[in-house]
């Protein structure tokens, strides 16, 4: 799939229309994304997130906008690095 907006952020819309929150340690890899970028969005089992978005060489953690981050599990990925 391919990039419909990515204003913000944290916050990538594809061309399917979903729409997805990135995690907070992981939006630096998303710098380099380009609305021609091929996304996937795959299901995963992690304690933060449900998704990952896997393209140009990076694999970013991901949930669906609306949901909510789990916070206590959040702080302590962030707090590991």
């Amino acid at each position: 799939m391919k990039i419909r907006s990515h204003s913000e952020s944290h916050i990538v819309e594809l061309d399917d229309g979903s729409r997805w929150q990135i995690f907070p340690g992981d939006i630096d890899l998303t710098l380099n994304w380009k609305p021609e970028t091929d996304l996937a969005v795959v299901p995963i089992e992690d304690e933060v997130c449900s998704h990952a978005l896997v393209g140009e060489g990076a694999k970013v953690r991901a949930i669906p906008v609306g949901e909510k981050w789990p916070l206590r599990e959040v702080k302590s990925v962030l707090k590991d690095g």
